[in-house]
């Protein structure tokens, strides 16, 4: 059986794969953002979306990675968690 590191590994040595994997990587990293903030806050998707006064299937897309979140979902979000928002660019590579 493969593991899911050696899969991943063997997928990146496809340049194609590699160059949208790269693409994707801040959308994923605003996502295990939010599913830290969230486990930090101790929530479930179900109680935190009470408390952003949404439903669970939105918070479930917030953490997918799927799509970007508006600055006001992410400001909801923090305040939701107890969390503080803030956005940084960085110099590029």
């Amino acid at each position: 059986m493969t593991s899911l590191n050696d899969l991943k590994a063997k997928m990146l040595a496809d340049p194609e794969v590699k160059a949208e994997y790269d693409r994707l990587a801040p959308e994923f990293e605003i996502a295990e953002t939010l599913i830290r903030a969230r486990q930090r806050a101790g929530l479930s998707q179900a109680e935190l979306a009470k408390k952003m006064g949404t439903t669970q299937s939105v918070v479930a897309r917030l953490e997918s990675g799927r799509s970007l979140p508006s600055s006001t979902s992410l400001a909801r979000f923090a305040a939701a968690t107890g969390s503080r928002l803030h956005v940084e660019l960085l110099p590029g590579r």
